[in-house]
């Protein structure tokens, strides 16, 4: 599995709840791209037990509202699965620029069909610590709660952050291991005597698996496809930043085994570019 990933942010504030609380609130349009190949990247003809070739690429919207401690996200993606998508088009820029081997199964990729999925998640920080050591470094918990409902993917899913540097930001992490996990959360603003950050994340997320259309394949369509499992878990380590509006993270993933016949869990890399746009 391969992904791309860009964002685009607008800001604007909003009065205080009930409570007194202080609420914030942004609007965010992304722009992704997935992909993912079978291990045997020399077969031509289809392997009916490994996972469908499959590219994915979608336009996001989300919406968040935040507290001083807590996170609400609502993300509806909408796209393309099929040869439509570029995936193979993407992978062979990437590989040929990197010096890799061509994927040479292409031809048997899922087939285009119209593909939407609605998120939902909660994000809670768990208060931060600063140690008496190391100039001041900082460490935080962020954990998580949500669901998943459409044609690409339907499930339910839980996990936490890990975060530790200097001068964390105001935000909720940079988690790049899921849909909707990756967000500019509102609010969270560089001060002019830091423009810069940078800090290393480990972050975990478990997931209960109704559907997968990179497994279980085409929808409505005839198509290749494995029994997915029920039950999944990604755990990542990596490193975020920030410097003035431009936020960035990089994150390498392991992902216990997706289906059945899957011979072993995999690896693979995840990067995310975000800018800041306020009005």
């Amino acid at each position: 599995m391969e992904k791309l990933n860009g964002m685009l942010e607008f800001v604007h504030p909003s009065p205080a709840n009930p409570t007194g609380d202080p609420v914030r609130q942004n609007m965010v349009v992304s722009l992704g791209q997935l992909m993912f190949t079978p291990s045997d990247d020399k077969r031509v003809s289809l392997d009916p037990d490994d996972r469908p070739y499959a590219g994915y690429l979608y336009l996001g919207l989300g919406y968040h509202a935040r507290t001083q401690d807590t996170l609400h996200s609502t993300e509806f993606n909408f796209g393309v699965v099929g040869a439509a998508a570029l995936a193979r088009e993407a992978q062979n820029l990437v590989h040929r620029i990197r010096g890799l081997d061509l994927f040479q199964g292409w031809d048997n990729q899922l087939r285009n069909e119209p593909a939407f999925q609605l998120i939902f998640e909660r994000k809670h920080r768990n208060g931060r610590t600063r140690t008496p050591f190391l100039n001041d470094l900082q460490m935080e918990i962020i954990t998580h709660w949500g669901a998943s409902l459409g044609n690409v993917a339907s499930y339910l899913n839980g996990g936490l952050e890990f975060r530790i540097g200097w001068n964390l930001p105001d935000d909720f992490g940079m988690s790049t291991i899921r849909p909707g996990g990756d967000n500019l959360s509102p609010g969270a603003r560089q001060t002019a005597n830091t423009p810069f950050r940078l800090h290393g994340i480990i972050a975990t997320d478990g997931r209960l698996i109704a559907n997968n259309i990179f497994l279980d394949g085409n929808t409505v369509r005839d198509s290749h496809s494995v029994d997915h499992r029920d039950a999944v878990i990604d755990i990542a380590a990596g490193i975020a930043g920030t410097y003035k509006k431009f936020r960035f993270s990089y994150s390498h993933v392991y992902r216990t085994r997706e289906f059945d016949k899957q011979k072993k869990a995999q690896f693979y890399g995840s990067f995310s570019l975000s800018y800041l746009y306020s009005f």
